[in-house]
């Protein structure tokens, strides 16, 4: 074996010339780099580059600051949080008429028949704010005759009047027409903060206080199917409200048990990479026949429930038949369900033990690779913890993201339109004053007789309001500029700092001092340009998704199917595009890391170097991420089964501690997934301390043959199973 320190024999420009002899000639994607007797790892004596992008994205920063302040001046979070009346005014606004009045009511809601004019406040009826929502059936006329008997009646019908009104004893149809007081009521509960009929369903019959008719002001028959159609939609949303309030009930009596779950998962991934370091290779392959053996258990598991529902009654109902349902033992009882999980479990299992058998040797080379990266994070356990400062900083970019979009979305006057019950008035729509509108004749045509000024939306005219939508999608624009830089920024920190770990001839001896910190200061005093750079070509692939995602929500129905082929086409040409783009983008920064290019000139050395290794590549990467896979798998999947027995009280020590929930699933979900994602962030460090070591050591071969000239660099480990060789299926 060739030795593996390099002991300078003759002068440097001898050497050189040997060594530029004794190369062979370049392949067929770019020329490998020349042997550098002087090279030693991520080169220190530095300068900024793409100098112009990074002033570019320090102005846009500054710029987006200055959009925060303007929307942060013009916005006012209220208009989207609170309903409006239809004056302008917020519902439940401390110090003002409606502070006790935090709920809309609709005085005519048979006007209403589409469920976005609820959202959108545009309903062409009067709204105002009430304190609660009426809890029984009336109707004008009724008040009317009752209050002859008792002045309770008025008192109660009055609070769903216009504020100041009290004349009883006018017309019922002046009433209407100046739309004083509501033409009836109908008991109703609050939804989203807004007054909605209160439908309960008997014997499969939709009702309203036990009442499928009822009499409106004019003594008009009317149906609760009509308040139904009026309210189509709305009754998802309560449903969901409800689920939603189902779903806080039990995370607030069970989240101390998730965190724990959360914090046993955060002390089995430290175990487990604390093993990786000390026994990579039989922990790797215990993970793997742990794995196999799990699929295999759910395999028997499965075969056994089908097997008992072949002869139970109900259970050959199709999934699509029983529909979305909160309970999901009703899935369990049905046999096409055990029949997917089957098939999936059976060909998870069948493609790893092929992937074993046929790739045997490419699994020995990425384990080895891992044994190295966990000897590479033994040496270095502070590249663990980086990932919690790009949390941190997603976590502020994401919220001024949010904020910002908030005010911009309620920036701008109330702006009032002529709301008419006769669609064929030729003044819907259009802006007016509620001050002068009664002056106007609009109201007293025919076609537009009845209609009314009404707030409509917060909006203006100024070239701020005009340019609101620009300015949300430049909002976007920046957010996933700032996302992508900040992963951009770990990325290249990360490989700058593994790096160094494999250029050193002695470990760790020649390992340099602070290595994470020295290549997060070089990274980000050097190469903001080149970071903004990649973030900026990956965030226009990805706004360009988003466009075409709302194009085709706007288009939907409106296409035909060669539309609709074209767009899947652009849609899968992008997926592809913004795919190859994020990993070409990885190893173009590791490569910055290293030599202090350029991005483009990185990106291209990145991409040759690839290219001439492009079978390791295909292989060893992909299977490196699979173990890797595998393992945040297996501890997520732990957790979750542990999590699965103690809430459904299977554990006899602790069963009486369990909390009683409405859905089993809500905490268990959120312990499988919090699990995950903690082992993720984790081993998002060891997949990008490999994917460096991997380029090192691409590079390492091209630079170096093994010989006292030009000795490897690879540790004896990873020269035993491949330094030796250089046949490229290796």
């Amino acid at each position: 074996m060739a030795p593996h320190r390099y002991s300078p024999t003759r002068s440097s420009a001898v050497q050189s010339e040997i060594a530029a002899a004794a190369a062979p000639p370049g392949p067929y994607y770019g020329e490998p780099h020349k042997f550098d007797p002087s090279f030693r790892g991520p080169v220190h004596r530095r300068s900024c580059t793409d100098v112009l992008c990074c002033l570019i994205f320090i102005l846009v920063i500054i710029s987006y600051v200055a959009l925060g302040i303007v929307a942060w001046f013009h916005g006012d979070p209220r208009k989207v949080l609170h309903p409006t009346d239809s004056y302008g005014q917020f519902c439940g606004q401390r110090g003002t008429s409606n502070a006790n009045k935090p709920i809309l009511f609709y005085f005519n809601i048979l006007k209403c028949t589409n469920p976005t004019i609820f959202i959108n406040l545009q309903c062409p009826t009067t709204q105002m704010c009430v304190s609660r929502c009426p809890d029984k059936f009336a109707t004008y006329t009724e008040m009317q005759l009752q209050h002859k008997l008792s002045k309770g009646y008025w008192v109660y019908y009055r609070q769903f009047c216009r504020p100041g009104f009290n004349d009883p004893d006018k017309p019922v149809s002046q009433v209407l027409r100046d739309e004083d007081c509501p033409s009836m009521i109908v008991p109703s509960r609050p939804v989203l903060q807004r007054c909605l009929p209160d439908f309960t369903t008997q014997n499969g019959t939709v009702t309203v206080a036990n009442r499928t008719r009822f009499k409106d002001a004019l003594e008009m028959p009317r149906s609760v199917a009509e308040l139904q159609h009026a309210a189509k939609g709305i009754i998802g949303l309560v449903d969901t409200k409800e689920l939603g309030m189902k779903i806080v009930e039990d995370y607030a009596k069970s989240w101390p048990w998730i965190l724990t779950g959360l914090l046993i998962s955060l002390v089995v991934s430290l175990f487990f990479i604390l093993l990786l370091k000390f026994t990579a290779g039989l922990l790797l392959w215990t993970t793997i026949l742990t794995v196999i053996l799990l699929l295999f258990y759910g395999i028997w598991i499965c075969s056994f429930e089908l097997s008992q529902l072949q002869h139970r009654k109900g259970s050959e109902v199709t999934i699509i038949e029983v529909g979305l349902q909160t309970d999901l033992q009703v899935y369990l009882h049905l046999s096409q369900t055990w029949i997917i999980l089957l098939t999936m479990l059976g060909a998870i299992e069948v493609s790893i033990l092929l992937m074993l058998i046929f790739l045997r040797r490419r699994v020995r080379v990425a384990i080895t690779l891992l044994s190295e990266a966990s000897k590479a994070i033994g040496h270095m356990m502070s590249t663990l913890f980086f990932p919690v400062i790009t949390f941190l900083l997603l976590t502020m970019c994401s919220s001024y993201w949010a904020m910002t979009s908030l005010y911009l979305a309620s920036s701008g006057e109330a702006i009032y339109k002529v709301m008419s019950p006769d669609g064929s008035c030729p003044y819907v729509n259009s802006t007016c004053s509620p001050e002068t509108f009664n002056r106007t004749n609009i109201s007293q045509s025919a076609p537009c007789l009845g209609s009314q000024c009404l707030f409509a939306f917060y909006g203006g005219e100024t070239s701020f309001h005009q340019n609101l939508f620009l300015l949300q999608l430049s909002n976007l624009l920046i957010f996933f500029w700032i996302i992508n830089f900040s992963l951009a920024l770990e990325q290249c920190t990360l490989s700058g700092t593994f790096a160094s770990y494999y250029w050193a001839r002695r470990k760790p001896e020649d390992i340099p001092a602070c290595p994470l910190f020295s290549s997060f200061s070089r990274a980000l005093r050097y190469h903001t340009g080149s970071l903004a750079f990649g973030a900026l070509i990956l965030s226009t692939v990805q706004l360009l998704r988003i466009i075409l995602e709302y194009l085709e929500h706007k288009l939907r129905g409106l296409d035909n199917s060669l539309t609709r082929f074209l767009r899947c086409c652009l849609k899968c040409c992008f997926w592809c595009l913004e795919k190859f783009i994020r990993y070409m983008n990885c190893n173009a920064y590791i490569m910055v890391a290293i030599y202090g290019n350029n991005f483009c000139t990185s990106a291209r050395e990145a991409f040759f170097l690839l290219m001439r290794n492009v079978v390791r590549v295909a292989v060893l990467d992909r299977v490196t991420d699979f173990l890797l896979f595998l393992g945040k798998v297996l501890i997520a999947g732990g957790v979750g089964v542990v999590a699965f027995f103690f809430f459904s009280q299977k554990i006899p020590v602790i069963q009486e501690e369990v909390p009683t929930l409405h859905f089993q699933w809500v905490p268990l979900l959120t312990v499988v997934i919090g699990a995950y994602l903690i082992a993720h962030s984790f081993f998002s460090v060891y997949a990008m301390c490999v994917d460096t070591l991997f380029l090192c050591f691409c590079d390492d071969l091209e630079r170096n043959d093994g010989s006292s000239h030009k000795p490897y660099l690879m540790s004896p480990e990873l020269h035993t199973v491949i330094g030796h060789s250089r046949h490229p299926a290796v």
